[in-house]
């Protein structure tokens, strides 16, 4: 079967390509704990907000929202779930990492293949400094596919800004004051870009963990269902040739019982 080959091939790559992304995925998980800690003591803290009138976020404006999606096939819903969200929201700006998703280009600023992500960083980076120094959005938000572990692999849409406080116990932290030379607002887009694009980087690993680790898996249950199908067919084959071998016996003995009698 020319199908079986193709699927081989495609499963043994997910399989080399699987517990690299799986490490580099899990690498990645105390690198996003720390940067959103970072960014949480900085855009929550209160003396910035109040002494430095800190740029705010103004919720009455349409959100900006990154949605992640794959460029190959065999991988279940790892794209419809994606792209269901993307096509119910209308009035949102939209970011596209992946080109399988979202044939309607409206309201699309920036769309690449996941192979061109890497090259188009910088309109990404120019997109957000934008967007934040001008006020033009009240949400950034990214949608993917999240790798928590091989058997746990979540659709999460995680709000980047504006970042919610923490309990009450976690907010003296936000109280620690800050010497600032120079424009406090151009220094932190410059810190808040810098977050965001970390976090992208981060959640692209991790897509490419989840796409892989559910490519292998597809993969893996498709050729199980190739092999059954092949085994069902040998039986049918059987059965016919033990049907045609029965009647051949039935008509052998049936044209001797004729031979004796007209003997």
């Amino acid at each position: 079967m020319e199908i079986e080959n193709i699927i081989k091939v495609m499963n043994f790559h997910s399989l080399l390509r699987v517990d690299f992304a799986r490490k580099n995925a899990e690498k990645y998980f105390e690198y996003e704990k720390e940067l959103n800690n970072f960014a949480d003591n900085i855009l929550n803290n209160r003396n910035l907000i109040l002494d430095k009138k800190m740029l705010k976020f103004d919720s009455s404006k349409k959100p900006l929202h990154i949605y992640i999606a794959n460029d190959l096939g065999f991988c279940g819903s790892f794209n419809t779930n994606v792209n269901e969200i993307a096509k119910k929201e209308v009035d949102t700006d939209k970011i596209i990492i992946g080109k399988k998703i979202l044939k309607n280009k409206k309201n699309v600023l920036l769309q690449m293949s996941k192979d061109e992500y890497k090259e188009n960083v910088k309109k990404i980076e120019d997109l957000l400094f934008d967007s934040i120094k001008n006020s033009k959005h009240g949400e950034i938000k990214l949608i993917y596919n999240h790798y928590h572990n091989i058997s746990n692999i979540e659709l999460v849409e995680k709000t980047l800004l504006p970042l919610k406080q923490k309990e009450e116990k976690d907010r003296q932290k936000y109280k620690e004051d800050f010497a600032i030379e120079g424009d406090i607002n151009e220094i932190l887009i410059n810190i808040i870009v810098l977050y965001l694009t970390y976090e992208i980087r981060i959640a692209e690993e991790n897509s490419y963990a989840s796409e892989n680790v559910m490519r292998q898996m597809i993969t893996k249950e498709s050729l199980k269902k190739i092999k059954e199908i092949k085994e069902e067919k040998k039986l049918e084959e059987r059965k016919e040739k033990k049907a045609k071998n029965f009647k051949k016996t039935i008509e052998n003995v049936i044209k001797m019982k004729n031979n004796k009698t007209d003997s």
